[in-house]
């Protein structure tokens, strides 16, 4: 299936969850924090969220700085 993630289009196997999805991007998941099709997904929430075909995913990472 298609999806995108940070504005670039992405293919990936159907039936994948969004904690798949970002243990497969190697991020780093206490510093990230993500939204599907703009809703922020609380982290509790990752290994229930099923992609489908068309989602849009957005990353954001902590950046620590002052």
């Amino acid at each position: 299936m298609q999806i995108s993630v940070n504005d670039k289009p992405m293919s990936c196997p159907s039936e994948l969850s969004l904690s798949a999805l970002l243990v497969q991007l190697e991020m780093p998941l206490q510093a990230t924090a993500v939204a599907v099709n703009d809703d922020i997904v609380p982290r509790h929430h990752w290994d229930s969220i099923l992609l489908n075909s068309g989602d849009r995913i957005a990353l954001f990472q902590a950046i620590a700085g002052g």
